[in-house]
């Protein structure tokens, strides 16, 4: 077996031969305070870099003992493969081809005008809505299109924040952070280091257990994999075969009202991330301050609350639609495109489904070019569509409401699976 007494082409620091490694020596650096990564066949010891990278530690380590960029310590020996033998080259070298054909195309610049308009209009549904009882009072009538209009302004509001996340709207990485800062903060209450800690995860392994937070939901949910696993070792915490149904009662209503603003705070709170406890804490002062007068500090809390569960709706079928009912399961160590395409795909487009979505129906090309600005997605589709078909690859377009009803299905379908395995295996 090969280890640090072989040499490749290649050289250190000092000119010295690079010594070289097989996987087998680099799995076993897959711990928390001891991490390499292979990157282009180039092997790097991130052991102590972890706690500087920007997407944070637990991000750059779920790409351990795999081929993810840094401190060279060697070279994957010659006859290694990459990526453990999983990696199409081909289809590397024509995705590479494509980003470059997008940058040329200058699809990775933003357009100013859009995204000011999209604020503009997240703005001016506050201001409609608090006009509205203002002007006609707080009935029923009232308040329910006001609570409607707000759960609208905090669902685009999610949308631009997530923009800004991937640094797509300004050209220096510090404005968008601080502009994220203030949508997430002032406009939801929520922590904008919060929002990246778990999205990142999500983008770098996208339905993979214990790295995607969005898809490690045992043991109140069963998805993928996870169902026969469940089922084979006789766990039975919640009636399974039934979750597509209590997920309506406790998924869409509650996510944001309480699972989110409990996970938020936690964060804040053990990170100490007082700068943004700030300015979530300013979101609550106008929002009280700017209804109690009508409503009075109980009236508030009611509107508050159904604002959050109506939001709630929208985010988890929205961000849902794309991922649930694709392939969940354990790390393939597949190449970026493929574990990309693997776990998303797209909804069909119009005017309407991209504003309501923020673009999500375009899911693919987002997770194939995150930093890439919405407003271009539809652009490099046709690109993405080819290349996919070059490689038979599959590039999967639903109707809207075959891609919300494919939640249900896959729910059931997983359900159904652990009750099999757990009567049966």
């Amino acid at each position: 077996m090969g280890g640090v007494g072989e040499h490749g082409g290649g050289a250190g620091p000092r000119g010295a031969p690079l010594p070289t490694f097989r996987w087998e020596q680099i799995r076993s650096h897959d711990l928390p305070g001891d991490k390499w990564l292979v990157i282009e066949r180039r092997v790097y010891d991130i052991s102590r870099w972890t706690q500087r990278h920007p997407g944070g530690s637990r991000l750059i380590g779920h790409h351990g003992a795999e081929d993810a960029t840094p401190l060279l310590i060697g070279e994957l020996a010659p006859d290694e493969p990459s990526l453990d033998g999983l990696q199409n080259a081909q289809l590397v070298e024509d995705f590479r081809a494509l980003r470059q054909a997008a940058e040329d195309m200058k699809l990775f610049e933003a357009k100013p005008a859009f995204f000011m308009f999209m604020l503009g209009h997240i703005l001016a549904m506050e201001i409609l809505a608090w006009l509205l009882i203002y002007l006609l009072g707080p009935g029923w009538v009232t308040s329910t299109l006001a609570a409607l209009i707000l759960a609208l302004s905090q669902a685009q509001s999610w949308c631009l924040q997530h923009d800004l996340g991937h640094a797509s709207v300004f050209q220096k990485s510090r404005w968008n952070h601080l502009a994220q800062q203030f949508v997430m903060g002032q406009l939801k209450g929520f922590s904008a280091h919060w929002w990246n800690f778990r999205h990142f995860q999500h983008h770098a392994k996208p339905n993979i257990f214990h790295k995607d937070p969005d898809v490690t939901v045992a043991p109140v949910f069963l998805l993928g994999e996870s169902s026969v696993e469940y089922g084979k070792k006789k766990r039975r915490y919640l009636p399974y075969n039934h979750q597509h149904l209590y997920f309506l009662l406790i998924g869409p209503p509650l996510l944001t009202l309480v699972n989110f603003e409990v996970e938020n705070l936690a964060y804040m709170l053990v990170c100490l991330r007082w700068t943004d406890l700030l300015w979530a804490a300013s979101f609550y002062f106008r929002f009280f301050l700017s209804y109690a007068p009508f409503y009075g500090v109980p009236g508030v809390l009611f509107l508050f609350v159904a604002v959050r569960v109506l939001e709630s709706h929208w985010f988890v079928w929205i961000t849902q639609m794309n991922h649930i009912p694709k392939e969940i399961g354990r790390e393939k160590h597949r190449d970026w495109a493929s574990s990309q395409l693997a776990a998303t795909c797209n909804v069909e487009q119009s005017f309407f489904i991209d504003w309501f979505s923020g673009h999500l129906n375009f899911q693919i090309e987002h997770h194939l070019f995150p930093t890439m600005p919405r407003h271009n997605y539809r652009k490099v589709a046709p690109l993405v569509r080819a290349l996919c078909a070059k490689h038979g690859l599959n590039y999967e377009v639903k109707p809207f409401l075959t891609a919300l009803a494919d939640i249900i299905r896959s729910l059931k379908k997983s359900g159904d699976v652990w009750l099999e395995a757990y009567l049966h295996q």
